[in-house]
């Protein structure tokens, strides 16, 4: 029996996490336009959603605009509050990581609090709510939780036709009509999976040399669960 081919993803074009490659669509309407505000109620605000549903790209948006310092939950325990909050502005990806880490905590709650007397904003990115974090630190939380919130629905099929029709342009691959109802019905739900999936299809096309078609996609999905 033939052991199943891996498939890798060509390395030359990379995600675009740029407002111009965000595609808007009702699901994430409300979190856009929050991230579009100049101002948040206190100063900071909270992006919530599934993996995939354009959090992080959300946060790089603002970043960029607002010349904001970007990191990661995870990163906190290791981080200078004091240097982050000097820029005034703070993105925070997966930022529920702080929970596995009283240090991180800590750092946390003294760059809120930095953050709040230069009035500052803080703009945080995590699947679930804070009430549902585990933080260890009371205080922490109980300002966490003050922060607005907004949630981003999963991608409908609206966004994720969009986002496949884009990314195969991007990529200057013609597909047909047919071919994205086609792998709708088969995907992943997520804008994570839909980038991963059309750098495959192109990889394998070019590999066999032949166009992207449903026959293709259809190996490429086949494969892509075999060698999981």
């Amino acid at each position: 029996m033939r052991e199943p081919r891996q498939l890798h993803m060509p390395l030359d074009l990379p995600a675009s996490l740029s407002r111009e490659s965000f595609v808007a669509a009702p699901c994430n309407a409300t979190a856009l336009a929050m991230i579009d505000q100049p101002d948040w109620p206190d100063g900071k605000l909270v992006l919530t959603g599934p993996e995939g549903a354009g959090k992080t790209h959300m946060l790089h948006i603002w970043a960029e605009r607002a010349g904001a310092a970007l990191t990661d939950g995870a990163s906190l325990a290791q981080a200078d509050p004091e240097a982050l909050a000097s820029q005034d502005r703070v993105a925070i990806d997966n930022a529920e990581a702080v929970a596995s880490s009283a240090t991180a905590q800590q750092s946390l709650f003294h760059l809120h609090n930095l953050l709040a007397a230069r009035q500052g904003r803080l703009l945080l990115a995590a699947r679930a709510p804070v009430r549902d974090w585990g933080l260890a630190l009371p205080d922490l939380a109980s300002r966490l939780q003050a922060a607005t919130h907004v949630t981003l629905a999963p991608p409908d099929d609206t966004l994720l036709a969009a986002v496949l029709t884009k990314l195969f342009a991007d990529r200057q691959i013609r597909v047909s009509d047919a071919l994205i109802p086609f792998l709708l019905a088969r995907m992943e739900r997520s804008l994570a999976y839909a980038q991963t999936l059309v750098a495959q299809l192109d990889a394998e096309a070019l590999a066999r040399k032949k166009p992207v078609s449903r026959a293709l996609a259809a190996d490429v999905m086949k494969m892509s669960i075999n060698s999981q």
